[in-house]
């Protein structure tokens, strides 16, 4: 640029040079013999065309990553020489002048100085043009000083000191505005291709709509979705282009930024999803001039998410809605039971017998059962209600309308006498039996919590009474309340005298089958009640709040245990949900760490998907601070729960464990094997291992494994095993490492 700024300037330097030597030499004509002057004077012309004709020649040819740069000396000594040239003849014919000529003469070079305002482009020309005039004319009328009267050589000094103040002002505020432009140019460049590469090689595209929200601008990517050259679009109006689409215009109107604004769009290759984003354009004085923004086709990201709801709301095994979207209709149905003024109605089912079809006959012809029951659910209930599983072999039914409750009892007769009958699989007779407990809304309950409560005492009820019958929530349950008030106190008591313990499952890593860690579960042994449950006793401790207490146990204990093994070891335990809220949880983790000695690597948490219903701020906060400590994070049961990629992509979790269903469904559904895949690509996507639950037969670890499953878990490699019997294995694993 300044080579370029420089040769557009360079006719007025010459200019100014050559008209500077011919009125020199007019004031010379009659002093000085023209042998002298004409020389002189013809080599001040030669000296700056030729100059002027190479600053263009350098503009053109050292101008460009291929051209050869010009060194400053270069440009210095080419300035040096055009001074020395003008300069030799005044200054050394100075001292024969009379005053009158050396006044004129040293007049004429103090103004030429003001010529370097054709070099300011490069500074260091200026200053040198500055240097040579300045010293040339102090020379002159330090020469002419008896001759030359002080107001003349005031005069003529004021002249040069002007020029120099003036010139190297402007040569400093050119150069730092041809940089500025240099600088603005290149970055304008550069954001210019990088907009050419958006929409180029990217999956958005980019738009602007003037104040009437006319299209003045749209990309080619996006005329080709719509089917239109950019010809027939440009000055129409936008939101018309676009389907007529409500809540752009809406957002337009209002003349506000807006993000993440997606709409559907008719094309000629079908329905699209497309997301926009715009802001507003305000002119210098603060008017509306429009919007630009950006857009991208969202539809295969759409199909995914809509694929992964209904991974989330749909129970694999039986096709029927799972336990979140049971809970989802039951919350529906309870609200316009409540503004209708028709109650509905929850059954719980839970199938008596079942277990010993899987220990009998195993887990394959136990999940052909649970689909037959679904069949039959399904057949039954009809339009009266929705079926859902609720996992295991539980099943629950969400009926709208059950204002008649004799409707409703003889429902629940049918569905019992329907269960009963017996299923033929791979000609084998299985018979089983169900149990229901039911009850109403809001009657019953008004919160979709308090009505599953009630139906699960109702259900308890129904297994008490002998099962193969069904119970409704009535005021005699309260004993079962009061039981559940008993086992409250129990937990108390059991945290007090320390009457709970954990067993370890082992995890065994898929390529090497080699052991590489336990998952600790809780047990508890209740002096009166033998062993119970960590389903019926959590829930209880979950709701009392003891959770945090018995959690922080679990945490402490694990932690003890971990820390007795050798290094690769880990250990990994499940948090609750009503912990994982718990801003303190990190310290607790951090504090057994400590204890123990133990590296945070080497402690799994295992969270499940419900953690992320509702407002889950605090909750992904809890969880940035457990991984800060190293600590893994696992999302468990996986598929079974509330899925979607908007929490994967928090960077929190480091594996995702699949639930046992779609493992041991993979060897007869090819649906499962996709689904799984799905889920293993996923992960990987997210940097994530994958562990696959349930594990039990040869067959399922070979699949898993060749799926792309990182780690396995199931009977296949051992049940849950006490302290001891899991340190046995340990060190037996060190045993056989020192053997090798």
């Amino acid at each position: 640029m300044q080579l370029i700024s420089r040769a557009q300037l360079a006719p007025f330097f010459a200019a100014a040079n050559i008209v500077a030597a011919l009125m020199m030499c007019a004031n010379l004509w009659d002093i000085v013999t023209f042998e002298l002057v004409a020389p002189w004077a013809l080599a001040v012309v030669a000296v700056n065309l030729t100059a002027m004709q190479l600053a263009r020649h350098q503009s053109i040819t050292c101008v460009g990553r291929s051209g050869r740069r010009v060194p400053n000396w270069l440009l210095v000594g080419e300035v040096a020489v055009r001074a020395a040239i003008w300069l030799s003849l005044p200054v050394y014919l100075f001292p024969t002048f009379d005053a009158g000529t050396q006044v004129i003469a040293a007049s004429i070079t103090a103004g030429l100085g003001i010529g370097a305002l054709g070099l300011v482009v490069v500074p260091p020309c200026a200053t040198t043009w500055m240097v040579a005039f300045t010293v040339g004319v102090g020379g002159s009328l330090l020469l002419g000083r008896h001759s030359i009267p002080f107001q003349h050589m005031l005069s003529i000094l004021f002249t040069i000191g002007v020029a120099v103040v003036g010139v190297m002002t402007v040569a400093r505020w050119a150069f730092h505005q041809l940089k500025t432009n240099v600088d603005v140019g290149s970055q304008s460049e550069g954001a210019s291709l990088l907009l050419q590469e958006y929409e180029q090689r990217g999956v958005g595209w980019l738009w602007q709509v003037d104040s009437e929200n006319r299209v003045t601008y749209i990309s080619s990517r996006m005329t080709a979705l719509l089917g239109k050259p950019a010809s027939q679009l440009i000055g129409h109006s936008l939101p018309a282009l676009l389907g007529g689409n409500a809540e752009l215009g809406r957002v337009l109107l209002e003349k506000q930024p807006f993000n993440s604004l997606e709409m559907e769009l008719g094309t000629a290759r079908g329905p699209r999803w497309i997301s926009m984003a715009g802001d507003p354009i305000i002119d210098t004085a603060g008017r509306f001039e429009g919007f630009r923004g950006v857009g991208s086709d969202i539809t295969e990201i759409r199909q995914t998410q809509e694929r992964l709801t209904h991974l989330a709301n749909v129970d694999v095994l039986s096709g029927l809605p799972n336990r979140g979207r049971v809970r989802q209709l039951l919350g529906e149905a309870l609200r316009g039971a409540t503004s209708g003024n028709v109650p509905c109605a929850i059954m719980f089912l839970d199938l008596d017998g079942f277990k010993p079809v899987n220990d009998t006959f195993g887990h394959p012809k136990g999940d052909a059962v649970l689909r037959a029951v679904a069949k039959r659910l399904v057949d039954e209930v009809g339009a009266d209600g929705h079926v859902g599983r609720m996992g295991g072999d539980e099943f629950a039914i969400v009926i709208t309308d059950a204002q008649s409750r004799k409707q409703v009892e003889l429902l629940a007769d049918r569905i019992i006498n329907s269960i009963k009958e017996p299923y033929q699989i791979d000609q084998t007779e299985i018979r089983i039996g169900v149990s229901i407990g039911c009850a109403f809304g809001p009657i019953d309950g008004a919160t979709v919590d308090d009505l599953i409560l009630k139906a699960d005492l109702a259900l308890y009820q129904a297994k008490d009474a002998g099962r193969g019958c069904a119970r409704y929530f009535s005021s005699e349950l309260q004993s079962e309340q009061e039981d559940r008030v008993r086992l409250e106190s129990d937990l108390r008591s059991a945290i007090a005298s320390k009457q709970f313990h954990l067993v370890f499952q082992p995890l065994v890593n898929a390529k090497t089958q080699k052991l590489i860690g336990f998952e600790a579960l809780i047990r508890w042994n209740h002096p009166q009640r033998g062993f119970v449950p960590p389903n019926v006793f959590i829930p209880v401790a979950e709701e009392s709040g003891l959770m945090p207490t018995i959690g922080a146990w679990v945490i402490d204990e694990a932690c003890r245990a971990a820390a007795s093994w050798p290094e690769p070891i880990t250990v990994a335990l499940n948090i609750s949900p009503k912990q994982i809220v718990l801003p303190n949880l990190p310290n607790v983790v951090s504090e057994a760490l400590a204890r123990h000695k133990l590296p945070g690597n080497r402690l799994e948490l295992e969270v499940t998907e419900g953690v992320f219903l509702g407002d889950n701020g605090s909750t992904l906060d809890v969880l940035k601070r457990l991984r800060a400590l190293g600590v893994g994070i696992a999302l468990d049961d996986f598929g079974t729960g509330y899925s979607s990629i908007g929490y994967l992509n928090k960077a929190v979790f480091h594996k995702l464990k699949i639930d046992g269903s779609f493992v041991r469904e993979a060897g007869t559904r090819p649906e499962n094997v996709a689904i799984i895949q799905s889920i293993v690509q996923l992960a990987k996507s997210f940097r994530m291992s994958v562990t696959a639950e349930g594990v039990e037969t040869a067959e399922d670890f070979e699949r898993m494994r060749e799926l792309g499953c990182d780690i396995i878990q199931g009977y296949l490699f051992g049940k849950p095993l006490s302290y001891d019997r899991a340190n046995q294995m340990v060190v037996g694993l060190g045993a056989r490492r020192m053997a090798g």
